[in-house]
Order: structure tokens, then C-alpha cells, then sequence
């Protein structure tokens, strides 16, 4: 991805510890034959008011809630220790989104596929809770939101930090700021549909633009490559979208034909660094095709507007292209994004390797 994330802390991660609570105070100590009732929620006083008020609800979503909890309950009572003992790991090491995009090999990193070979019921069960989580008619349950906040809310203060305005996995893309009545759609990092027990964990929910979201990543594994030709996987780093430090993305561009004003995607050739974070860029580019979408970018009528602003300034103002590829550069180290800085400055600066910017060149 281009830039990280600013992560800001909001009440609505609240729910995430209230599953917490369910998971390993509730479930992980059922014992066989005792009978489901308020008191599993005595060590948590927030989160026993909210059974307490849905389970005098009629609300499909609180009925959904309680339910999924009671019934869950009951299937982890015959579990043996080493079962249960399994499970919490494979939780942990779920909601440990940053060790997870690092790779981490001691992290028992757990789908939903693999839970079901063993416990197809409890596979049922958890995969329609935790899949249900992330929905309008829980979060906005009234008994809910005054414990947890509104997502909307999030998403305002999210930005209000988080002010560069794209997209942070294209870079090319505008997103929703604190300006417009809208938002964008929260993208599972790790998709719920796959991995289970980090629907609503706030490290794992990321604002992304609908191109990425929706066209691009859609439910692609990020965790793991697609199958090779004998239906093999394989685990593979990501960039952790809230990291604090990390390698800048380096993009360089060259053609395969000159008549840069006329290009086709083919005549594009992108390259990616540094190699120090090969493995990552990889990812980038497979989950969200970065490489058709930074190969149209430099066809469109921007790339041949970055062009005509050369000329422009070279024939009406005197700045050699040179000079006006300087300052852009200096544009892009102050904000990467903006008018597609990061890109118009590789383009550019293929275009110069080309030898467009010569004294006798047209360009």
C-alpha cells in the first residue's frame, strides 16, 4: 500500500472485547450439563446489560445475538481441554492482524475451511455469528450503540486523523473525508468470510475505496497465494495497514513505445521495489491489480495531461522539463498522493529515460 493508516482508538472497539469476554470467559468455560443463564456474565457488567436487554427484545438482531451465544455455548461444553486450548489459539493468533501480515509462522492461523473438517456444527454456528457481527441491525440496536458508539461516529474521527483524502491501497483513488455526508465501506483485511473470530475487530476493518473494496480485492485471501497449477497455497506477507514505520513503495516506468501521447497497457512496464519488500509488493499488486490499474492510469487523459503541463511550461514559460520534473518531485516527497504525484512522477520520469526531455525533442 501506498501510506499507512493512523489507527485511532474509538469506543466501538468495546464490542470487540465484549466477544472477547464471550469467547474465552463464556464458551472456552462451559462445562457439560450447566445450563446457560445471565451469571456467565457477571465478571463483565456492560456486556451483561446488553444480553440482559436483548433477550427481553424482539428485535431480529438481538434474538440473533443471544442466540448465537447460547448455542455456542452449549456445542463448546464437550470439548476437552486440548480442544479448548486449541480453539484460543487459533482466536488469538486471529486477531493478531499484525503478526498475521508479517507471516508469522508461530501463529496458528486458522480459516474457516480448516475448522469445518473437524467440527462441521460449531463451524455452522461460528461462521454465521461472527459473519453477522458486522451488521446494521446488531450495531444499531439501541441497547448496543450506547455501549459501543455509532460506526459513523468512528469513521469521522477515523478521518479527521487521517486527512490524505485517497485511497491508501491505490493511491489513486479518492475516499469519503470528513466533508462529505457519505462513508466508505469498512474492508475485512482478512475477509470474514474466510477467517473467523475478527469481524469486528477495529485493526482488521479498514476504509478503502470501492475499486479496491469491491472491483479488485473482493474476497481474495490476503493471508495466501491463489492455488498454483497443482492446487497448492502457500502463506505470504502483507503490508499491515496501520504499521508505524515500514519501506516506501519505489515505482519506475519505462516504454516500449515512444509515442508516449498514443500508449497502449502493453507498452506500460512498471517495476516495483524495494526488494527488501518483494514479497509484500507481491501482495499488493495480486490483491488489488495494481499493475491493469497503474498501466490505464498512464493511457488516460491525465497521463497526457502531466505531458501538456511540460509543454506548457517549457514553450509559454521557459522551464525546461527537466527543471518542472524537479519540482514535481519535490511535490510528491510533500504529499504522494495528490494529483497522483507518485505516479505522474515515475511517468515523467520514464518519459525523461525515453530522451523526450532532450533539447531536440518534440515533447
Amino acid at each position: 500500500m501506498l501510506f499507512a493508516y493512523t489507527y485511532v482508538p474509538h469506543s466501538m472497539e468495546k464490542m470487540q472485547s465484549f466477544i472477547d469476554y464471550i469467547f474465552f470467559e463464556v464458551w472456552c468455560k462451559a462445562p457439560e450439563g450447566n445450563p446457560f443463564g445471565f451469571d456467565l456474565f457477571d465478571g463483565n457488567a456492560e456486556l451483561k446489560e446488553v444480553i440482559e436487554a436483548f433477550h427481553y427484545s424482539d428485535a431480529a438482531g438481538a434474538d440473533f445475538f443471544n442466540g448465537h451465544v447460547e448455542r455456542i455455548y452449549n456445542l463448546f461444553a464437550p470439548l476437552t481441554p486440548e480442544e479448548i486450548d486449541k480453539f484460543q489459539q487459533w482466536y488469538q493468533a486471529n486477531n493478531n492482524i499484525e503478526r498475521v501480515c508479517a507471516k508469522d509462522s508461530a501463529l496458528p492461523l486458522v480459516r474457516y475451511a480448516d475448522i469445518k473438517t473437524t467440527y462441521p456444527t460449531l463451524h455452522d454456528k461460528l461462521a454465521s455469528f461472527f459473519k453477522g457481527l458486522y451488521s446494521q441491525k446488531l450495531l444499531n440496536l439501541a441497547a448496543l450503540r450506547e455501549k459501543i458508539g455509532e460506526i459513523d461516529d468512528h469513521y469521522h474521527n477515523f478521518m479527521t486523523v487521517n486527512k490524505a483524502g485517497k485511497c491508501p491501497f491505490c493511491g489513486i483513488s479518492d475516499v469519503f473525508g470528513i466533508y462529505h455526508s457519505k462513508r466508505e465501506a469498512y474492508d475485512h483485511y482478512l475477509p470474514k468470510g474466510l477467517y473467523p473470530f475478527n469481524s469486528i475487530n477495529f485493526r482488521n476493518l479498514v476504509p478503502a475505496c470501492h475499486h479496491c473494496n469491491s472491483s479488485y480485492k473482493g474476497t481474495k485471501d490476503t493471508a495466501f497465494t491463489p492455488k498454483d497449477p497443482a492446487g497448492v497455497t502457500r502463506r505470504r506477507k502483507f503490508f499491515y495497514p496501520y504499521t508505524t514505520d515500514g519501506d516506501s513503495i519505489e515505482i519506475s516506468i519505462d516504454f516500449s513505445n515512444p509515442d508516449v501521447d498514443n500508449l497502449a497497457a502493453s507498452d506500460v512496464q512498471l517495476s516495483f521495489g524495494p526488494s527488501t519488500i518483494s514479497e509484500e509488493l507481491d501482495t499488493w499488486q495480486d490483491v488489488y491489480g495494481i499493475e491493469e490499474r497503474y498501466q490505464a492510469k498512464c493511457c488516460s487523459n491525465d497521463a497526457k495531461d502531466w505531458l501538456e503541463q511540460v509543454r506548457i511550461l517549457r514553450d509559454e514559460h521557459g522551464i525546461e522539463p527537466i527543471d518542472a520534473l524537479a519540482s514535481w518531485r519535490k511535490q510528491s516527497e510533500k504529499d504522494l498522493t495528490a494529483n497522483s504525484n507518485f505516479l505522474r512522477v515515475a511517468f515523467l520520469e520514464g518519459c525523461h529515460r525515453l530522451g523526450l526531455w532532450s533539447r531536440n525533442s518534440p515533447a
